[in-house]
């Protein structure tokens, strides 16, 4: 039997937000294209996050330009699954070229002619183009230092759905970005015991002035900034959605029956050791929390506008015991402790991309999505181009760039030498 060998000129590869986003932009600019999706369209909505799990940005927000939420309020924050049915529908609105369960498993360079081969699981694709579209939350991370413990139930983030699937007993939750958070959060209510081990973090308001902070960040031109701020490269944002959407609190979180402690520095057997920084890390994020009160208060004065003031905004709980007087360790048996989740974030994967665009550290290289391997591209990377890449309506806007830049390339190709007189 012959492979069948499909011919393409532009390849995309994920049907996530990333994907879906770059077909319609192709698809505008009339460039030949394939998405390829190993799983279902927007797959890690679905089975890649918690049952409870909705959209940290509201639903006036977080979207397409082209297409609202169907039946959900402006103002509130769309779940999950209905994310999902979102990005499916607006495919279908301009007939997105996906082909479902189809794994891309190697990428290489053609050699002496244009392009590259692609093998799949269901063939060999010859394309022109590529487009790395998987995202940033590829491979779960959970880090070198977790504890070998058959006793223990040790979960990443993203294998977590709901409080029933872990055991009876205490929950250590590592990393308070929104994740661990909200799944912090989640357990406590559900009559867990919980530990919450915070880094370093941003922890911006919720709403503030009648405004929520994804509405500051766009006046305030913070979503197109082109560069994370020097030393804030691994410092993780806190904001929640969940039950109409609030302000992440920590002290609250302490005065609601969450044990909060350091950062986790190692564990010797079923004792954990926490580093002394919970203060220093709560302040810091007080002062980014702060700090975007002081700069919309600015803003408003500056522009004239009539926005009610809110003074209690300012007002923080006393510290409670557990920053007070921090725990340095916690054996884990004693303390009923069972289940460990590490909210510790993803890696990259681009082992099946086999081109010179990379890095020594296998960091992708590229401006703006365009990489140093002509003829490809990644999209949904953090900072791609700006604050908001990573964001449902940021990478809209970076998938439009790139499409321009395919169709720039097509015209300079497409060339032909004019006849001689």
């Amino acid at each position: 039997m012959t492979e069948m060998k499909t011919e393409i000129d532009t390849l995309v590869i994920g049907a996530g937000q990333a994907g879906v986003a770059m077909s319609e932009h192709l698809s505008r600019l009339d460039v030949p294209h394939l998405v390829l999706e190993k799983n279902r369209i927007a797959e890690a909505w679905r089975s890649g996050r918690w049952d409870s799990l909705v959209a940290n940005g509201p639903a006036w927000h977080d979207r397409f330009p082209g297409m609202a939420f169907p039946e959900c309020a402006p103002d509130s924050f769309v779940a999950k699954e209905k994310v999902a049915d979102y990005f499916v529908d607006y495919a279908k609105k301009f007939h997105a070229p996906i082909r479902t369960g189809v794994e891309v498993l190697r990428v290489e360079r053609n050699s002496g002619r244009a392009g590259f081969t692609v093998q799949t699981s269901e063939g060999v694709i010859e394309a022109q183009r590529i487009v790395a579209a998987t995202g940033p939350f590829q491979k779960p991370v959970i880090p070198a230092i977790a504890p070998r413990s058959d006793r223990l139930k040790q979960i990443h983030s993203a294998e977590y759905r709901n409080p029933q699937q872990l055991p009876e007993g205490g929950v250590l939750v590592i990393g308070a970005g929104s994740s661990g958070v909200q799944i912090a959060d989640e357990l406590q209510r559900a009559g867990k015991t919980v530990w919450l081990s915070v880094g370093p973090h941003d922890r911006p308001p919720r709403a503030y002035r009648n405004r929520d902070f994804c509405w500051w960040l766009g006046v305030l031109g913070m979503w197109d900034a082109a560069a994370s701020q020097p030393g804030k490269e691994h410092v993780t944002i806190a904001v929640s959605g969940a039950r109409g959407g609030h302000t992440v609190d920590f002290r609250a979180l302490a005065a609601q029956g969450v044990n909060l402690v350091g950062m986790t520095q190692a564990f010797e057997g079923e004792t954990v050791t926490f580093q002394p920084d919970l203060a220093h890390n709560i302040a810091r994020g007080d002062a980014s929390y702060l700090a975007l009160l002081d700069a919309a208060d600015a803003w408003i004065a500056r522009n004239g506008l009539d926005l009610p003031e809110e003074p209690e905004a300012r007002h923080f709980l006393p510290d409670p015991d557990c920053v007070t007087h921090p725990l340095s360790e916690l054996n884990l048996a004693s303390a009923g402790v069972n289940s460990i989740i590490w909210a510790t974030g993803y890696v990259a994967d681009y082992s099946w991309l086999q081109v010179d665009a990379f890095d020594e550290k296998g960091k992708p290289q590229h401006h703006r999505g365009v990489s140093a391997e002509a003829g490809v591209y990644f999209l949904g990377l953090p900072w791609l181009s700006r604050r908001g890449s990573t964001f449902i309506w940021g990478v809209w806007h970076d998938a439009k760039y790139i499409a321009d830049q395919i169709a720039i390339q097509r015209q300079y190709q497409s060339y032909q030498t004019a006849p001689h007189s």
